[in-house]
């Protein structure tokens, strides 16, 4: 390759749905990354929550390599042995009978979605279409799965848009009584709200859901594309709440930063998705198989898990210790390593302002809406890089204070 990409390349050859930073990574290794220039970065995003190991971690490189030199793809017109161990592990390791494999979250979702009103169909008739979600909620982009989502703005000027979807409050069960009938077939929602603000939900909030789909024999579905994987300090993170959904979507940290993602679901629901109702040319390819397979079998141990909440303390003990010198946050939340800092009300909407000066100080993170720091970072993060990362935050919250 005699040209070197550069960042400019980017206005030139791509199209704007996106504004990337200047700089431009080109390698990276556990917690840091390197660019074109070769300065270091911490980082603190991973991939939007998708690095769950960080880069280039020992054992997905070696998967990879493996499998590579075996088998890559082969269609669904025949199955492979990575596909079948990945869905025996998922469903050894949930409340899962069947899986259905494919390459992103808005893929599972929009399958998860088809399968909700395929199941109504079959069992109560076509009447039963209807959809219940949540405002500010997010998932996907496909022109179901961004209605679904509760921000309007992510399907204005995509119209005419699917019918029968309804929006309902987060964490206010109240509002959703006011909406489900007979004719619902299903409930979406995320057991935390990631791109809607890093917003748990409460108890109460998901044990009443359960209990209103089971009274309207709706299907209740989890929508685990952001939390799934050990990023709540459990495999997943309905198994904090004791509430078990009947369809769970997982994507991100599933593959570990290779594109791979699950719906999982039972035995009954699962068989409305018979022969040829749905499909994914890339879904369950054997590469991609091995090495969410072998992204699951590290995340899923007691050292990782109970790591992931020991990082949460830590995490949480630096943001509050720069919030006391700088007055920045309202509010710090989140779940095991996909926490949120809520912007003070002197620093409102500036949450986005963090981040250039967060990259010239050496340090990648995310917001999750204008109002709200996000971090996500490798699940195995060492302590000596949460520290440093913390100094680096600090010094860029400074700046921010002292431009403000």
């Amino acid at each position: 390759m005699s040209h070197t990409p550069s960042r400019q390349d980017f206005d030139t050859y791509m199209t704007p749905n996106y504004a990337p930073q200047q700089v431009v990574p080109v390698r990276g290794e556990g917690s840091r990354l390197w660019d074109q220039e070769g300065r270091e970065y911490i980082d603190l995003a991973g991939g939007i929550a998708v690095n769950a190991l960080g880069h280039c971690h020992p054992a997905l490189v070696g998967a990879l390599k493996e499998q590579g030199e075996k088998l890559w793809h082969l269609s669904n017109i025949y199955t492979n042995e990575p596909a079948l161990a990945l869905a025996r592990k998922l469903v050894d390791s949930t409340f899962a009978e069947k899986v259905y494999l494919c390459s992103s979250g808005g893929e599972a979702n929009e399958a998860a979605l088809k399968l909700a009103r395929r199941y109504a169909f079959d069992h109560f008739g076509k009447q039963k279409d209807k959809i219940i979600s949540f405002r500010q909620s997010f998932h996907g982009r496909t022109l179901f799965t961004v209605t679904v989502g509760g921000q309007p703005k992510y399907s204005e000027g995509f119209g005419p848009v699917p019918g029968a979807i309804q929006h309902a409050e987060y964490n206010d069960l109240e509002s959703v009584r006011a909406l489900i009938d007979d004719d619902t077939c299903a409930v979406m929602v995320e057991p935390m709200q990631g791109e809607g603000g890093i917003i748990p939900a409460t108890q109460a909030f998901l044990e009443g859901l359960r209990a209103l789909c089971d009274e309207h024999q709706a299907l209740l579905i989890f929508d685990e594309v952001q939390t799934g994987v050990g990023r709540s300090g459990k495999l997943y993170a309905y198994q904090h709440f004791g509430v078990t959904p009947d369809i769970l979507t997982t994507a991100k940290s599933l593959g570990g930063g290779f594109p791979m993602a699950a719906m999982l679901t039972t035995d009954n629901i699962g068989a409305s998705l018979g022969f040829g109702t749905h499909g994914s040319t890339y879904g369950g390819n054997a590469l991609g198989s091995a090495v969410a397979l072998a992204a699951l079998e590290v995340i899923d141990t007691p050292e990782v898990l109970d790591g992931v909440q020991a990082r949460h303390q830590l995490f949480r003990k630096h943001l509050e210790a720069i919030n006391e010198k700088y007055g920045v946050f309202k509010e710090i939340r989140g779940m095991g390593l996909l926490m949120g800092a809520q912007m003070s009300d002197a620093f409102e909407g500036r949450a986005k302002d963090i981040l250039p000066l967060a990259i010239e100080e050496g340090l990648m993170a995310l917001i999750a809406g204008p109002n709200v720091l996000r971090l996500a970072p490798s699940l195995v993060i060492p302590e000596a890089d949460i520290e440093e990362a913390m100094a680096r935050l600090e010094r860029a919250i400074k700046r921010l204070v002292a431009h403000s």
